[in-house]
């Protein structure tokens, strides 16, 4: 059972866009998201302390990014951030930062949470990972990794509620297509099979899905048929498969890619029980 959550956003210099603290209830972390031009100058304490952080990228072609490290000192570790890049040891630009910090962390823990947020951050695949070396190896007793994991966790809650959806798969299926839950979609032709489902962000169409190879130029709009290329070029759609959870912005938007051409994702997209996923929003409705 999920439990309702109190968190505290205090804007240090009085708008959303310059320094923001964020903190949890019963928690005795903290968030700090920093832009770039102002952790040079940044003179609080806390931001000195052991902790991890995300340097947040966009890169040129409208893709995200996300560097994931840890410190003894933060402000150290981003300051030498921005030397490297100036000096072109570094290539990625970063605009934001967001570090979290906690009590007793030391460099044991800093290490293990690191490694922890690079691995779910590359499971969930919303952001490309740029951090390439991590410690898998800590050593660390039970008691600490059920503290440290209990931190990750609300990590995401914050992290999360500051924008950044870099730990949270797009949507997550325990099942097959064989056995869905009720939640989960399903569109089948003769020339494409698919399970998806509708989530907070748009419609999930799951990795395993086989995509028609045909396009249909007069009835596909001219930006899903630049989408489609674009998801074949990069990789997420591989012999006609989809590799990996692809995000839609609505049912019709995801059948539209599968099937490559137009139709109504409502009445498209099917429950197990038969129901068009129209007649579950219908009913819901009524």
């Amino acid at each position: 059972m999920a439990y309702g959550k109190s968190i505290e956003l205090f804007l240090v210099n009085g708008t959303a866009d310059s320094l923001i603290i964020a903190e949890l209830s019963n928690w005795n972390g903290k968030a700090i998201k920093i832009p770039r031009i102002e952790v040079a100058s940044c003179n609080r304490d806390d931001i000195t302390q052991a902790g991890v952080y995300f340097l947040f990228c966009k890169e040129d072609d409208g893709s995200e990014s996300v560097y994931i490290g840890e410190a003894e000192n933060v402000k150290e570790r981003l300051v030498q951030h921005l030397r490297d890049y100036q000096s072109e040891k570094e290539k990625y630009y970063w605009s934001t930062a967001v570090i979290f910090i906690g009590r007793d962390l030391n460099k044991a823990l800093i290490r293990y949470l690191e490694n922890r947020f690079v691995e779910i951050a590359r499971s969930s695949k919303r952001y490309a990972v740029l951090t390439k070396n991590t410690y898998r190896n800590t050593v660390m007793k039970e008691s600490q990794i059920a503290v440290m994991e209990e931190f990750i966790d609300n990590v995401k809650i914050l992290i999360n509620a500051l924008g950044y959806k870099v730990l949270e798969p797009f949507a997550q299926i325990e099942s097959t297509s064989a056995t869905m839950d009720d939640e989960v979609l399903s569109l089948t032709t003769s020339s494409a099979n698919a399970i998806g489902k509708v989530t907070t962000e748009g419609f999930v169409v799951f990795g395993g899905a086989s995509v028609n190879e045909k396009t249909s130029v007069k009835s596909l709009s001219a930006g899903m048929q630049k989408m489609r290329q674009m998801l074949f070029d990069s990789g997420k759609v591989k012999d006609l498969i989809t590799t990996e959870d692809i995000l839609f912005s609505s049912s019709s938007a995801a059948a539209d890619f599968i099937l490559g051409y137009s139709v109504s994702g409502p009445q498209m997209w099917k429950a197990k029980d038969g129901r068009t996923l129209k007649e579950i929003e219908n009913s819901e409705t009524d």
